[in-house]
């Protein structure tokens, strides 16, 4: 599974709440997603942090 986030992020921070391990907020005040795939431990928190995301800014593939 891979992870990204797309223009619509507010930079709110929930994601990386969430998840850290896949989620931090970059120098620009927005989410990113770390590039590699998911790892296996964190797959079902970083889908909770798509599901969650106010904007629906996160996708999880």
């Amino acid at each position: 599974m891979k992870a990204s986030v797309n223009e619509d992020c507010i930079g709110c921070g929930m994601c990386e709440g969430t998840c850290p391990d896949v989620f931090s907020i970059g120098d620009e005040g927005v989410a990113v997603a770390v590039e590699d795939e998911i790892p296996a431990d964190a797959e079902d928190a970083a889908q909770e942090a798509a599901d969650n995301c106010p904007v629906s800014a996160i996708t999880v593939e």
